[in-house]
């Protein structure tokens, strides 16, 4: 089985407070830790690190303020 991962965007997460940060999240098929894959001064610059593949899900109300957006 294909491993499904999730990248979530952050805007100044606790640990990097000035970057925005993309996590990579393993869900299926067991879930795993995140890791940074990557750091930028811009939303841009993490934007450009990530798969043209990837679909932009936006965010959910309920989201911690800190992330701006989820691909898949």
């Amino acid at each position: 089985m294909d491993n499904l991962e999730m990248f979530t965007v952050y805007r100044g997460p606790k640990d990097y407070p000035d970057e925005f940060v993309v996590r990579r999240f393993v869900l299926l098929p067991k879930p795993t830790p995140c890791e940074i894959v990557a750091r930028s001064e811009t939303l841009e610059g993490v934007r450009a690190a990530l798969s043209p593949y990837l679909v932009c899900l936006g965010r959910e109300p309920d989201d911690d303020p800190s992330i701006v957006e989820v691909w898949l």
